[in-house]
């Protein structure tokens, strides 16, 4: 089977996404990371009435002028909501206060003078000046939240501000874990010849659970065609995804394609990218599957540029593409036979977004992924110059 093109199979995978349509209700504090299932509509007016931007003087703007001093009628702190003001007057007011029936300006304190108990205009001010009106942020019965939005600190700051304290949110998927090959140990455990430290369970649950996602880990699995039909069978059983890194090649002790392909069936498996090949995606008993490399390398690129808009699609999230944007190139590179994926270091440098490239681009090296803030996408056979636009994925989230 040839190597297929990146965004062709992206596109195919994203085609298969089936989201689960389970939702629950959550309270705001309980939905950060999770997916809106409904749309939200604003039930208040925010702000609930005209207020004052400012501390000052509320006053009537027909009343206004540099002549006349003010007696002070009322003093209003936010949280309360004055009386009438009477003709001829002003009120103290505070930043956030209801702005009292008779009142349509604020003069801003630093605008006025005090004589006295009475008050001065320094400057005329402008009719409404410094008055939040009603609704001027959101008006009752307005969308505030889209079915298939992220919940975000942002987004759930503007549901609390509306006074909605339980959101109906997309069940978080669960999505099962494990690890193929004799060779690994976990952290903590003395390592004997030819073993390495298990660091994938631990990157694969750490950006899930940052996309508000359950995981389920099986930890890992020894290498022999039983046990890794068992464990994709129980992984079946309990989760709305499997993903597995390691054991996808065509060595003789890489059993997960195989019992994918018994279990299952194998949708493809060679995918043109690098660091990343092998990339495995199916099904076992119905439950999607996806293979990553066990490389840690490859299996976090993969991972990011693959496997995280398909789980995100899946749980419902209406922008799930990874986010890009582009840089100035700091460096010579010259593409292979797949499309590349190179860990970069930005740095702005008088306006421009540069990139300088880690000097070690191998697979097996994950100080470059810990060194770098972003991946640049190089194309198959592309020559990169200094000076050269490339696209990148930054790794803030990861």
């Amino acid at each position: 089977m040839s190597l297929r093109p990146v965004d062709e199979v992206v596109d195919q995978l994203l085609g298969l996404v089936k989201p689960t349509g389970k939702s629950e209700l959550r309270t705001i504090d309980k939905a950060v990371n999770c997916c809106a299932a409904k749309d939200i509509q604003s039930p208040i007016n925010v702000p609930p009435a005209d207020n004052s931007a400012m501390d000052g003087y509320a006053i009537a703007y027909a009343d206004a002028n540099l002549q006349t001093s003010y007696r002070v009628s009322a003093r209003i702190p936010a949280g309360y909501v004055g009386s009438r003001l009477a003709s001829g007057t002003v009120a103290r007011i505070f930043t956030g206060a209801e702005i009292p029936v008779g009142a349509d300006t604020v003069v801003m304190q630093e605008n006025t003078e005090l004589v006295g108990d009475e008050v001065k205009l320094l400057s005329l001010p402008d009719q409404f000046e410094n008055v939040r009106s009603k609704g001027q942020d959101i008006e009752a019965g307005s969308l505030i939240i889209r079915k298939g939005d992220l919940l975000s600190a942002r987004t759930l700051s503007l549901v609390a501000s509306v006074g909605v304290a339980q959101i109906e949110v997309a069940t978080p998927l669960r999505i099962a874990i494990m690890s193929t090959g004799d060779e690994l140990v976990e952290p903590g455990n003395p390592v004997a010849p030819g073993q390495i430290y298990n660091s994938n369970r631990y990157a694969l649950s750490a950006m899930l659970r940052n996309m508000g996602m359950k995981v389920i880990d099986l930890g890992i699995v020894a290498d022999t065609p039983e046990a890794t039909e068992q464990a994709l069978l129980d992984a079946a059983s309990m989760s709305d995804c499997i993903l597995t890194s390691g054991g996808v090649s065509v060595g003789e002790e890489d059993h997960v394609k195989a019992a994918v392909e018994k279990l299952g069936q194998l949708e493809l498996w060679k995918l043109s990218i690098k660091p990343g090949k092998p990339l495995a995606y199916g099904e076992v008993q119905g439950v999607p599957f996806f293979g990553l490399p066990g490389n840690p390398v490859s299996t976090f690129v993969t991972f990011h540029i693959v496997a995280r808009q398909y789980l995100l699609a899946m749980q419902g999230l209406s922008d799930y593409k990874p986010f890009c944007v582009t840089g100035v190139s700091d460096f010579s590179f010259k593409g292979g036979g797949r499309r590349e994926y190179l860990r970069v270091q930005t740095q702005n440098i008088e306006g421009q977004t540069r990139l300088s490239k880690f000097p070690n681009q191998g697979s097996g090296i994950m100080t470059s992924v810990v060194w770098a803030d972003a991946l640049a996408m190089v194309e198959a056979g592309q020559v990169v110059r200094p000076g050269d636009r490339l696209t990148i994925y930054p790794l803030a989230l990861c």
